[in-house]
């Protein structure tokens, strides 16, 4: 018999109860109902990324607890969980049981999980933000955005052509990589300062982000407002670039360019203004918007679209950061309810209306409200999840003494990240996740339950939430360090490149991972990824997206172009 097997014997895992399942035909009919719904994939990232529904938010079961509370932050929230369906999808029940231990009390499992929804006839979709990408290729041929491949702006970079240059992705995507002399105005800032770069009405505006998507969403925000210059997406960005054969600058130490002058910022106000009037943004009173917050059957987020910086010298309380952006390119990381409500704020007038327009495009039921920040809104304060108990802390120095004590020294299992482990551990540690560690702890352990077992986690948090687990199958000598507080112990290290093997790694989503570092396959098929988006939608999923008649008539299907 197996160890893993006896300690099954010998200590029996907590029961966990079974949380009411639910069918892929009642899953479908819910998602199309109208009413609030959390869909939530509690696989971990590389899972979510090979294949999930078009509709469903990653909350990794490794740090669900916080998760949740961020993404579904009303406890009443109708909630489907599902896995991988295994063992009866046995941890979508445990999930489900974590939930309800913090008080969600309308969870259920989707039976069979993801393989079940797929033999339905339903498609899994690989890679992430699948809302925001796919909506960025649909729009693309709605609003018909002019686009300038890579070799044509080449060329007109080398003949000294008069360009304004835009790269729409974050700083730190700007840094990594970024076209040749290109400026960093992340989307959601497009509004506030183009016109601080643009010498006059006749030069061109080209917009590139790494793909295609933020290209794409960039040229149209500008379009929207009415700017007279000419506005181009790159087609196929970094990744055209470099397939193209043209090199990249790394390194680019720009900065987001200043905000605009008094008379600049009262003109862009005035275009967003209008912009949000002509797409129908809704504009709340403080009073209205308060009323949504105040109704206790529906979600509301509320977010604070500006800048790190601006959220860090003060915000309304309650309000959650999220650039706007990024908010647009990755709704799903922020807003894990479909059909919740979401409140747009800045302080400026200008920001906030470009990115409800471009929300409720998405199919976000999006508002403005009046005053912005200075709304004096009464944000409802969620409690912080509640964490399991303590685990242990051991610093340097008690580490130490771990090695030469008379108990000798304990096993190992490292819950970092598994790229993070393959760098770098602790000689001896095995790696593991949430997941998985309960059946990894009799291997670590040789089976001894009184054995210690010290967690190296990034933070306090994973730890408890690994150990809440362990404990439950038994195990009780238990404590927790960072990875670095080892090293400083002395306690030698080892690299294992190959291990945890890529299967193995189910944090890690390796589809195309390495598309910036030079591998051009990958590059290819990324950018045959997002063209191939929409032809892969059910219509119920394209008719999510709120745009002008005729966006969904037929699929769009562009060819790849081969720089």
């Amino acid at each position: 018999m197996s160890i893993t097997a006896e300690i099954s014997r010998l200590v029996p895992p907590a029961a966990i109860a079974t949380a009411p399942t639910i069918s892929t035909a009642t899953l479908h009919q819910w998602l199309l109902d109208g009413r609030e719904l959390a869909l939530l994939d509690i696989r971990e990232h590389g899972q979510y990324g090979e294949g999930h529904p078009f509709f469903a938010v990653n909350a990794a079961y490794s740090r669900l607890e916080t998760e949740v509370a961020r993404l579904v932050p009303r406890r009443a929230t109708r909630t489907v969980l599902f896995d991988d369906g295994i063992a009866r999808s046995a941890l979508a029940h445990k999930a489900a049981s974590r939930l309800a231990a913090l008080g969600y009390d309308d969870v259920s499992v989707l039976e069979g999980g993801a393989p079940a929804w797929a033999s339905a006839g339903h498609t899994l979709f690989k890679g992430v933000n699948l809302p925001s990408k796919t909506f960025g290729e649909v729009a693309e041929h709605v609003f018909e955005v002019p686009h300038i491949d890579a070799r044509t702006l080449a060329a007109r970079q080398r003949a000294g052509e008069p360009l304004v240059l835009l790269d729409g992705r974050t700083l730190e995507e700007h840094r990594k990589m970024t076209l040749p002399g290109a400026i960093p105005v992340p989307n959601g800032e497009l509004a506030l300062r183009w016109r601080t770069l643009v010498p006059d009405p006749a030069t061109p505006i080209v917009v590139h982000c790494a793909g295609r998507t933020r290209s794409i969403v960039g040229a149209q925000i500008l379009r929207d407002l009415g700017v007279p210059n000419p506005v181009l997406a790159l087609e196929n960005g970094t990744q055209g670039w470099a397939l193209a054969g043209l090199e990249l600058e790394r390194g680019s130490a720009r900065a987001l360019p200043p905000p605009p002058d008094a008379a600049q910022r009262r003109a862009a106000r005035d275009d967003a203004a209008a912009a949000a009037r002509r797409a129908g943004v809704p504009a709340l009173t403080a009073a209205e918007a308060q009323e949504w917050l105040d109704d206790g059957i529906r979600t509301t987020f509320v977010f604070d679209i500006r800048t790190a910086e601006e959220f860090a010298a003060g915000s309304l309380p309650g309000a959650r950061h999220a650039p706007g952006g990024q908010l647009l390119q990755a709704t799903d990381l922020q807003i894990g309810v479909r059909h919740a409500r979401v409140l747009v704020l800045d302080d400026d007038g200008v920001r906030a209306p470009v990115v409800a327009l471009w929300l409720r495009r998405l199919g976000v039921d999006a508002a403005l409200v009046e005053d912005g920040l200075a709304s004096g809104l009464r944000v409802p304060v969620r409690a912080e999840a509640r964490l399991p108990a303590k685990v242990r802390a051991l610093d340097a120095g008690a580490l130490s003494a771990s090695r030469v004590g008379a108990g000798g020294q304990p096993a190992v299992l490292d819950l970092r990240l598994s790229h993070a482990y393959r760098a770098g551990h602790a000689r001896g540690a095995a790696w593991s996740i949430r997941p998985r560690v309960v059946d990894a702890a009799p291997a670590a352990t040789g089976g001894d339950l009184q054995r210690p077992l010290l967690l190296i986690a990034p933070d306090e948090t994973l730890a408890r939430l690994a150990a809440q687990d362990l404990r439950e199958a038994g195990w009780r000598l238990l404590s927790w360090a960072r990875a670095e507080a080892l090293e400083s112990a002395g306690w030698p290290q080892e690299a294992t490149p190959a291990s945890p093997s890529d299967a193995e790694a189910i944090d890690y989503l390796l589809f195309v991972h390495d598309r910036h570092d030079g591998n051009l396959n990958a590059a290819r098929r990324y950018l045959d990824w997002e063209l191939s988006l929409v032809a892969q939608c059910a219509p119920e999923e394209l008719a999510s997206f709120r745009l002008p008649a005729g966006a969904h008539d037929s699929p769009h299907h562009k060819p790849h172009i081969d720089s």
